[in-house]
């Protein structure tokens, strides 16, 4: 498995990884009906902020984007979001994206990372961003909706470096 720069030509294996977590509705707070044109103009950054795909071969496994995560007072913090496909779960994508991002954000000059909303209920996300350096520094209780667990917290999650 090697990342490398999202390619236009990647969408066609990206989207369906990205629809299949969004209308999953259980780790992200994007809207389940948004379209691919819709889900593209999320997911793609633009410059200077960075898209990358996890590939076996020629076969996307997953995807990250990453930035600034707030302009201007704030755009010295980075964050970052991951997806990866179902059937490539638990074979080290995620966290070879994770670490991706910070050696990124590292080299950016970024002061630190953040993630702003990580479902509680994300165990796998959460216990990776653990081992990764980040801390829970706060959970909104009740801010996301799980479709079998009902209201779950958010964390938002910080590692400085």
């Amino acid at each position: 498995m090697r990342i490398r720069e999202f390619e236009a030509a990647d969408w066609s294996q990206v989207w369906p990884i990205v629809r299949e977590v969004i209308r999953a509705q259980d780790t992200f707070t994007y809207d389940p009906a948004m379209t691919a044109e819709q889900s593209y103009a999320i997911w793609v950054e633009a410059p200077p902020g960075r898209t990358v795909v996890a590939v076996d071969g020629e076969r996307v496994l997953g995807t990250a984007k990453m930035g600034a995560n707030k302009p201007g007072p704030g755009a010295h913090v980075s964050t970052a979001s991951f997806m990866v496909a179902a059937d490539a779960r638990g074979r080290g994508v995620g966290t070879a994206l994770c670490r991706d991002a910070l050696a990124w954000a590292r080299h950016q000059g970024y002061a630190g990372m953040q993630f702003n909303a990580v479902a509680e209920s994300n165990r796998s996300a959460v216990e990776l961003y653990q081992r990764e350096g980040f801390t829970v520094i706060g959970t909104v209780p009740g801010a996301f909706r799980h479709p079998t667990l009902g209201r779950v917290g958010l964390h938002v999650m910080y590692q400085e470096f």
